[in-house]
C-alpha cells in the first residue's frame, strides 16, 4: 500500500443499505472519503483501485462470506485495517476476527459515536504507521547519505598530494592518507592506531601534536607550523589543527606534512651562490678602495688642477658602499644557514650596550647629537648568547638611529627587564617613518626614500639583518613610529634559551 500523502480512505462492504448510507453519512462528515460495495467480491475489485487504508467488513454477507474477505485483504495488503462489522457479538466471533488480522471489531446496532471512536483509532494507527515508515526511510536515506559522504571525503583525503593524519584526544593516529605513508616511508598498509610518536620519532613534533590532540591551543593562529627533517637529507613541514565538536570541543588533531626538499636545496644552492660571488667580489673592490684611498693622499697640489679628487672621492665612497653590502650580504648568509650565534658564552649586556655606545658616541657628537644610556636600577641576571650578535643588532639599531636623526637631535638606549625577558628600546626623535613604511622595512634593500633621507647611504640590508638575528636568540623586535617625530625599535630576548 502507497498511501504516503494520500488521506485516509474508508471502504464500507456490507449487505444492508441501511448500515452502508449511514456509516457513508457520518464518515465523510468527520472527512474521510467513503467507498461502498453491498458484495465481498465487489469490495475486493474496489480495493484493486487502491487508496483503501480503513475497511468496515460485515461478516455475513450473501456469497463470499465476512472472513474469507478479510483472508483475501490480508493477501492482498496486510496493512490495511478491517473492522470487523457483526451482529452476533460473541466472544467467539470476536476472537476468531482477530486470530484472521481485524484490527476492531463493532457490534451491530451501533451508535454514531462508536463508529467515530473505532474509526478514528484506527486512523491514528495508520498516520503512526505512516510517521514510522517515512522515519525509517529518512534514516536508510541519512544513512546512505552519510555512507556515501565518507566515502567522498576518505576519496579526497586519499587522492590528496600532502600528507595527512587525523589523531584523538589521546594522541593516537585514527586516520592517515597513502601520501603520508610515502613520505615517511611507511607501508601503505599500515594500520592507525599507535600514538604519533610510533610513526615519527621526533619529540618536538611529538609534543605539538599532543598539545594541539589536548586542546591546549585557544587561537589557532599561535599553534607554530614545525620543520623536521627525515633521512637522505629529506625535509617535511608539518602543520596542526584541532578538530572541532558541534560544541566547540576538541576531538583531535589533524597534521599536514608537506615536502619542503626542493625549497631547502634552493635556499642552500641560493646561499651558497650569494656566498661565493660575495668572496670572489670582496677581494678586488678591497683592492680598489686602499688603492682610490692612496690616490688620494698622495695626489700632488698641481695634479688636482688636472684631476677633480671630487671623481675619486666619489668613486672611494661607492666602493665602500659595495663592500658593505657584500659584508651584509655574507652575515644574511651565515644567518639563513644557522652558523651564527654558535659561540655563546655568558656576559654582562649592560657593558656591551655601553661599549657600543661609547663607540657610536663619536658619530653622534660629529652630528652634534646627544646619546644616552639608560640602564635598571638593578643589575640585570647574566646574558648568555654570542655577543658578535648582539653588537650587530643594536650596533645597526643605533647607527640608523644616528643616520635617520637631524643635526642636533637626541637618541635613547633603555634597558629594563620585562619578566623571563630583557627589553632593549632604541629610541629617537629624529625623521621618522610613514605607517605605510613599517610593514616593508625589514625585507632585504628596502629603503624609505624621500626628501629628507635621499642622501643617507645604505645597503637596506641592515634591519633584515638584525630580524634574522633576533629571531635566531628565539627573541622578538617591534617598531613605533611617526613622520618628523621619531622612531622607537623595541627588542626582547629572552634572558634563558
Amino acid at each position: 500500500m502507497n498511501v504516503d500523502n494520500e488521506a485516509v480512505q474508508v471502504l464500507v462492504i456490507d449487505d444492508e443499505l441501511g448500515i452502508r448510507e449511514g456509516s457513508e453519512r457520518i464518515l465523510q462528515r468527520m472527512g474521510y472519503a467513503v467507498r461502498t460495495a453491498a458484495r465481498g467480491d465487489e469490495g475486493l475489485r474496489s480495493l484493486e483501485a487502491g487508496g483503501i487504508a480503513i475497511v468496515l467488513l460485515d461478516l455475513k454477507m450473501p456469497g463470499m462470506d465476512g472472513m474469507e474477505v478479510m483472508r483475501r485483504i490480508q493477501q492482498q495488503d496486510p496493512q490495511i485495517l478491517v473492522i470487523v462489522i457483526t451482529g452476533f457479538a460473541t466472544v467467539e466471533t470476536a476472537i476468531e476476527a482477530m486470530k484472521q488480522g481485524a484490527y476492531d471489531f463493532i457490534p451491530k446496532p451501533f451508535e454514531p459515536d462508536q463508529l467515530r471512536i473505532v474509526v478514528n483509532r484506527a486512523r491514528e494507527k495508520i498516520l503512526l504507521q505512516r510517521e514510522t515508515a517515512k522515519l525509517e526511510r529518512d534514516r536508510r536515506r541519512t544513512l546512505a547519505d552519510l555512507d556515501m559522504e565518507k566515502s567522498r571525503t576518505r576519496t579526497i583525503i586519499e587522492s590528496l598530494p600532502n600528507g595527512v593524519l587525523v589523531t584523538n584526544t589521546e594522541g593516537r593516529v585514527v586516520l592517515t592518507n597513502p601520501a603520508f605513508c610515502r613520505q615517511i616511508g611507511l607501508d601503505p598498509g599500515t594500520c592507525p592506531g599507535a600514538f604519533f610518536r610510533d610513526y615519527i620519532a621526533d619529540e618536538g613534533l611529538a609534543r605539538l601534536v599532543h598539545d594541539i590532540s589536548r586542546g591546549k591551543y585557544v587561537d589557532f593562529e599561535d599553534i607554530p607550523s614545525y620543520e623536521f627533517a627525515l633521512a637522505e637529507d629529506k625535509y617535511l613541514i608539518a602543520k596542526g589543527r584541532p578538530v572541532l565538536g558541534e560544541r566547540m570541543e576538541c576531538l583531535g588533531a589533524v597534521v599536514t606534512l608537506e615536502d619542503i626538499t626542493a625549497m631547502k636545496v634552493l635556499d642552500r644552492l641560493k646561499t651558497e651562490f650569494v656566498a661565493k660571488v660575495s668572496h670572489e667580489l670582496r677581494s678586488p673592490l678591497s683592492t680598489i678602495h686602499e688603492q682610490l684611498a692612496m690616490v688620494l693622499k698622495e695626489i700632488a697640489q698641481e695634479e688636482r688642477e688636472k684631476i677633480d679628487p671630487h671623481l675619486l672621492s666619489r668613486a672611494k665612497e661607492k666602493t665602500q658602499g659595495l663592500i658593505s653590502t657584500i659584508g651584509d650580504l655574507l652575515d644574511l648568509s651565515r644567518i639563513e644557514t644557522g652558523s651564527v650565534c654558535e659561540e655563546p658564552r655568558e656576559f654582562r649586556l649592560e657593558e656591551l650596550l655601553a661599549s657600543i655606545v661609547d663607540f657610536l658616541r663619536a658619530q653622534a657628537t660629529a652630528r652634534r647629537q646627544t646619546i644616552t644610556l639608560r640602564l635598571p636600577a638593578e643589575p640585570l641576571p647574566t646574558f648568555t648568547a654570542d655577543p658578535l650578535a648582539l653588537e650587530s643588532i643594536f650596533g645597526n639599531l643605533i647607527t640608523n638611529a644616528i643616520n635617520y636623526t637631524q643635526e642636533g637631535g637626541s637618541i635613547e638606549v633603555l634597558v629594563a627587564p620585562a619578566g623571563d625577558n630583557v627589553r632593549v628600546d632604541v629610541k629617537d626623535n629624529g625623521f621618522g617613518i610613514d605607517p605605510k613604511y613599517l610593514g616593508k622595512i625589514f625585507e632585504r634593500f628596502y629603503r624609505v626614500k624621500n626628501d629628507r633621507t635621499r642622501l643617507i647611504t645604505g645597503t637596506g640590508l641592515g634591519l633584515p639583518i638584525v630580524k634574522g638575528l633576533v629571531d635566531s636568540l628565539r627573541g622578538s623586535i617591534a617598531v613605533e613610529s611617526e613622520p618628523n617625530k621619531g622612531s622607537t625599535f623595541s627588542v626582547l630576548l629572552p634572558l634563558k634559551r
